[in-house]
């Protein structure tokens, strides 16, 4: 099962931040879900990294009701113990992930334990307009350990991540054009 959507959220025409946000997800063929999206995030490379590294606020990016178990960072490794309750699952589910940057462009992220049998996210950033824009690759693998099928799983993530994208592009406009 494939689905595209194309998201145009509010940002002025005419803005490179107005871009849409391209996203697909499907099912993979060996189990699980597989997103990938591009996303045109309305701030500079720096600051879109550091809100997608800022671990110990993750739950603010999702709709999804999460928190932070616990969350330990040594030599550039962040490993990151989130508990997630999801509707489409009878009890809270464990995700531990650990996540590091491959380069100042490149963050991924993958699975360490918990309740998922695979967990792989990973960003490739590129500054574009000069850098006061910044464009995400985005990709993720994603099995969890559970009863519902794959596409029912499939339709989740692509709400999820539609949140997720909106969120994150909101948090990056606030900071660079805070309230007067």
């Amino acid at each position: 099962m494939m689905m595209a959507v194309w998201l145009t959220l509010g940002w002025p025409a005419g803005s490179p931040a107005a871009e849409p946000v391209m996203l697909e997800v499907r099912t993979d063929p060996s189990g699980g879900v597989r997103a990938v999206a591009t996303v045109v995030f309305p701030a500079p490379l720096p600051l879109v990294r550091e809100l997608l590294t800022d671990y110990a606020h993750w739950p603010e990016f999702f709709e999804v009701p999460m928190r932070v178990a616990a969350l330990t960072i040594d030599q550039g490794v962040a490993t990151v113990d989130v508990r997630i309750s999801h509707a489409l699952l009878p009890v809270e589910r464990r995700l531990v992930t650990e996540s590091r940057a491959l380069s100042d462009r490149e963050l991924v992220s993958d699975l360490k334990g918990g309740d998922f049998r695979r967990y792989q996210r990973r960003w490739v950033l590129s500054p574009i307009d000069q850098g006061l824009h910044t464009k995400g690759e985005f990709e993720l693998l994603v099995e969890i350990d559970s009863m519902a099928p794959d596409w029912v799983i499939a339709a989740a993530t692509k709400r999820d991540l539609e949140a997720h994208f909106r969120i994150v592009r909101e948090k990056c406009l606030a900071r660079v054009m805070p309230e007067k």
